[in-house]
């Protein structure tokens, strides 16, 4: 066991009065975990302090170049009142995936872990407890170099916040719009669209605005290159099913975020002896599979949504309604599936849960 300090607050914060009210990344817990990297020393002082502002100097690196990554996964109460994680090790694998890209320092996975646990441990008690509520986890990293000039820094916070959290989607699993975009992208092969980093977020604001103006609730992003084949969603993975099998993008150009709820309906549905295939698929092929009443259902993957069916997809002039506009039987035995592991309601046959108490 590594030796994390703890400081606990002489101030806490009143949990939220209204579980059902809590919305999403509104409210924060008491605590965060906090770890300094210095050249030449490494990743040092891990420690789990009062929730509190950072003092950063205005000519910080991360706020003029970019270089930071982040993560996303959540904490669940169970029926039994025990708290546990969902494949936790997977977000720490992703994050150093993010560092590479971005030149910063690789994390001690197993270190960062053991933090999380104890810190979730020590804000056991903000879980929330009613249905479809969770503790929506945010690890984070940032360059404090002091100094203005294009080059990895030498100095980073590894930081976890916490946050209680209702639902993503305040329309709960009713399917949403898509709106496909056709002028901007997102990323291209080569580029970052593989690490989860603010830069690829901030490039998309531009086209979930024109989406939102079209009254359409997010982005499907083609590729960057010949504007046809099909990537992902501003918050999710993307998956078709096209005459009984469920296609998503491949995740080789390097211009796709691997999704670990991704990674999990693939494992669901082939345990179930579906076919699930990752490939490329161009617009067309879906435009197509429309006209021939072969695109069953269209869903999004995510840690915040977890599952989420899409009931129209718009490209161009072309309004396409997905299933009746109702969630699909494959969507539907999915969403049960994946919250009934990570509530702990149905069986975790694939050891995905890590239980905190």
């Amino acid at each position: 066991m590594s030796n994390i300090a703890v400081e606990l607050t002489k101030n806490p914060k009143p949990k939220p009065a209204d579980e059902s009210k809590i919305g999403f990344g509104n409210t924060f817990t008491d605590h965060m975990f906090v770890m300094n990297y210095d050249e030449g020393q490494g990743w040092h002082d891990p420690r789990i302090v009062p929730y509190g502002p950072l003092s950063l100097d205005p000519s910080a690196m991360c706020l003029h170049y970019g270089q930071e990554v982040f993560e996303g996964l959540k904490a669940y109460r169970t029926a039994d009142d025990h708290i546990q994680l969902f494949r936790p090790q997977e977000n720490f694998k992703r994050l150093n995936v993010s560092n590479a890209r971005l030149s910063i320092p690789l994390i001690d996975e197993e270190l960062c872990l053991e933090g999380l646990k104890k810190l979730v441990e020590i804000e056991k008690d903000w879980v929330p407890h009613i249905p479809d509520t969770s503790l929506y986890i945010r690890p984070f990293i940032i360059t404090t170099d002091a100094h203005l000039g294009v080059h990895p820094g030498h100095h980073y916070l590894f930081i976890i916040i916490l946050s209680p959290s209702g639902p993503y989607y305040a329309e709960g699993l009713n399917p949403v719009k898509i709106y496909v975009e056709k002028n901007y992208v997102r990323t291209v092969k080569g580029g970052m669209g593989m690490a989860k980093t603010g830069g690829n977020y901030a490039a998309s604001l531009n086209a979930q605005a024109e989406a939102e103006k079209q009254n359409y609730s997010q982005v499907l992003w083609l590729d960057g290159v010949e504007r046809k084949y099909i990537e992902e969603v501003g918050a999710m993975n993307i998956f078709f099913v096209i005459d009984g099998e469920a296609v998503t993008p491949e995740l080789t150009s390097g211009s796709i975020l691997s999704g670990i709820t991704r990674k999990s309906v693939l494992d669901l549905i082939r345990s179930w002896g579906m076919k699930a295939t990752e490939r490329r698929i161009s617009i067309d092929e879906i435009v197509e599979a429309h006209k021939n009443g072969k695109l069953g259902e269209v869903f999004g993957t995510g840690t915040a949504a977890v599952i989420s069916p899409v009931g129209h997809l718009k490209y161009g002039d072309l309004e396409m309604e997905i299933g009746g506009n109702k969630i699909g039987p494959i969507s539907q035995r999915l969403y049960d599936e994946l919250t009934g592991i990570q509530w702990g309601r149905r069986p975790d046959p694939f050891g995905w849960t890590v239980k905190i108490d």
